[in-house]
């Protein structure tokens, strides 16, 4: 893909978290508030000229996540059904896991889509997935690691939590671990165009929310945490501040980054969908007063179409973007920082033109930043 250059997505809105979402919300119109909060930690917007994308290892069938298992080895979701080692800087050829049998891939945005491991996983070998079953249903299962720490045991599975989707796009698909030790599943409202179905603001279902569940808790049930997402498409939690972090993918004009800022209530927010798209209205109906607003949002006037939530970098061999947060758009190719602002918002950035079909962003154990392309290939952020 040719580069293309385009302006910077606009800051909008310090997000805010709303009263408890309990009852669907009235029919009237309004603006969404802002509310106050402790500023965050100031942080310089980032040189573009400072970094590069190094390659890292390339031949992945359609690749859609890199994540490690807190030592060096990192682990590649393939979107048809397997997990990948690298190791060393290698790829390795057999698959940590292989579940092509029980996925269905057949459609764009359904296959294997999530991947966390345990916080506990030295110990107890847990790891989590998260796909798209032969029917285009949504699972989530438990599997445990064998006594070669190089391949998952297949017959482990334990399935936690299965649900019904009405159409084959709008999956979510991510499953990661929060601060708070419990495992939060982003789903997307149920797909096709527009929320036919009013999932996003409907409290009585699981599509269109942000999801956690204590995988500790035998027998426990997922409980809705957030709602109002379209496709919430790569989220992460700040591994110093646990700031959560969520890419959600609009309709057919605005693209959004969402923040919850931590310590995280104990009822999340309503990231607005589907009466907003952005900070856009999209619904005639609903009541748009206590919705968090996006931290950035950018148009698709600006050469985009599907957000990519990314990773605040932490790592320590690229210093001064300690603190920033990148995320990606999957058509353009295009890279941004994100970085807290004197008045409680935020500042968004173009930081890098890439060509690639960014499908995901990684880190490492030691909290360097990946970039994966669908096409096959994964890239390291590194020094010029």
């Amino acid at each position: 893909m040719d580069s293309v250059t385009a302006p910077a997505p606009t800051a909008a809105l310090a997000p805010t978290v709303p009263p408890a979402t309990d009852a669907p919300p009235p029919t009237e119109s309004s603006a969404p508030t802002e509310t106050s909060a402790p500023l965050p930690t100031l942080v310089p917007p980032p040189d573009p000229q400072c970094c590069a994308l190094a390659p890292l290892v390339s031949g992945l069938r359609r690749p859609t996540l890199i994540t490690h298992a807190g030592d060096d080895r990192l682990f590649i979701i393939e979107q048809p059904g397997r997990i990948r080692i690298v190791a060393g800087g290698a790829l390795r050829e057999e698959p940590f896991l292989d579940i092509e049998r029980i996925v269905g891939s057949n459609a764009n945005e359904q296959g294997l889509l999530g991947l966390a491991f345990h916080p506990n996983y030295a110990a107890n070998g847990n790891f989590f997935v998260n796909y798209t079953d032969r029917r285009g249903g949504t699972v989530v299962a438990r599997y445990t690691v064998s006594a070669d720490p190089d391949h998952a045991d297949p017959v482990s599975a334990e399935i936690l939590l299965t649900i019904e989707q009405p159409f084959r796009n709008h999956n979510g698909g991510g499953i990661v671990f929060g601060p708070d030790g419990l495992l939060y599943i982003g789903m997307g409202d149920g797909g096709d165009a527009g929320d036919p179905y009013g999932n996003g603001q409907n409290p009585n279902v699981l599509l269109g929310k942000m999801l956690r569940l204590n995988v500790n808790e035998p027998g426990a049930r997922p409980e809705i945490w957030a709602m109002g997402l379209r496709n919430p498409w790569r989220f992460s939690f700040d591994r110093l501040s646990g700031d959560l972090f969520v890419g959600d993918v609009g309709q057919g004009e605005w693209e959004e980054i969402d923040v919850v800022r931590a310590p995280l209530p104990a009822a999340g927010p309503n990231f607005g969908w589907n009466i907003l798209e952005g900070t856009h209205r999209y619904s005639t109906f609903g009541d748009a007063a206590g919705l968090a607003g996006p931290a950035a949002e950018y148009s698709h006037a600006e050469g985009g179409c599907s957000v990519t939530g990314g990773f605040v970098y932490r790592g320590a061999a690229l210093p001064a973007l300690n603190g920033v947060y990148f995320y990606g758009d999957y058509c353009s190719g295009f890279i941004w920082s994100l970085v807290p602002n004197e008045s409680g918002g935020w500042d968004s950035n173009l930081f890098m033109q890439t060509g690639l079909n960014i499908s995901s962003f990684g880190e490492d154990g030691e909290g360097e930043l990946y970039v994966v392309d669908h096409g096959g290939a994964v890239y390291k952020l590194a020094g010029q």
